[in-house]
């Protein structure tokens, strides 16, 4: 089993970059900020305070969390019965998502699946702490950011319109697992850079390393 650990900021790249290198490598992709997203979405739903730690670990007693992969080899999340897709990008889950994720509980729980989740598999894996707490040995790590206008660009090109800001600073200063450069990790910027050329520049480093397209 390879994991290949891609951490940074929002609109960094993670996803798009995480997903067609892993196409490219023939590895599964795993987005983790989706699971985030699902718990987020699932407890706003039940009209869980998010601001309340006790309601939210309440609330997770009861929710049924599984996960898989598509044929195609990406990750998905059911909750509840439910695999929100689209629902996960929606305002009030982007504004809402960095605040459950600080929630040590909410932290345990997706890392516990995340970790069952790739066994016997070769992954791509992105979010924001996979190389420093989910998967710290992980033989290779990148950490993909940007400037923030750049990123505050590309955020309001995709029709999202949470703060940059916010996001960075609640997810850099949380208690646990905070967003950060993983020991070990290749950082890359990605500000001026072309989706292909950062998975090009990404690709070029792991044949490096020994590891080619199978």
């Amino acid at each position: 089993m390879t994991i290949i650990a891609i951490d940074g900021p929002a609109a960094s790249g993670k996803s798009s970059v995480s997903k067609r290198l892993a196409r490219r490598l023939g590895f599964s992709y795993v987005n983790s900020g989706s699971m985030y997203r699902a718990v987020t979405w699932e407890l706003l739903r039940q009209s869980v305070d998010p601001l309340n730690p006790d309601s939210v670990r309440t609330s997770l007693d009861s929710m049924e969390l599984g996960c898989g992969f598509t044929p195609e080899g990406e990750s998905f999340i059911r909750i509840n019965a439910q695999v929100p897709d689209a629902e996960l990008k929606e305002s009030v889950v982007n504004n809402n998502v960095s605040t459950v994720s600080a929630i040590p509980a909410v932290r345990h729980l997706i890392v516990a699946r995340l970790r069952a989740l790739v066994n016997e598999r070769d992954v791509v894996m992105e979010g924001r702490d996979i190389g420093s707490a989910v998967f710290p040995d992980a033989p290779h790590k990148f950490y993909l950011d940007a400037s923030p206008e750049i990123r505050r660009l590309r955020r309001a090109a995709e029709g999202q319109t949470d703060s940059i800001d916010l996001r960075d600073k609640q997810d850099s200063s949380r208690a646990e697992a905070p967003l950060q450069v993983a020991k070990g990790a290749c950082v890359v910027d990605t500000s001026h850079l072309t989706l292909d050329g950062v998975v090009e520049k990404i690709s070029q480093l792991l044949a490096v390393a020994g590891l080619h397209p199978r």
